[in-house]
């Protein structure tokens, strides 16, 4: 299973929804708490191509996106492939 890293604000309530996802699929992740690292947000801002909200949820060097994102790809069954790739 390739690494997932997602970077995270404990009180955004669609990191808990990425992170429930992630756990009900057995799938470990780093968390990368931006209210703990904030020096980490430009590096997240680079990797997501720009994009500032949270969560930001990466698959090996794949850009999944946010909540939504990794939602979609959940229910479409391709969040297994990726996963598996």
């Amino acid at each position: 299973m390739k690494p997932v890293t997602m970077y995270i604000k404990p009180t955004c309530p669609y990191c808990q929804n990425a992170h429930f996802l992630l756990e009900d699929k057995g799938v470990h992740y780093t968390a990368i708490n931006l209210l703990q690292q904030p020096e980490r947000r430009d590096e997240m801002i680079e990797r997501s191509n720009g994009r500032t909200t949270v969560p930001q949820v990466f698959i090996g060097d794949t850009h999944v996106g946010g909540f939504d994102e990794l939602e979609a790809l959940n229910d479409s069954g391709e969040l297994d492939q990726l996963l598996a790739e």
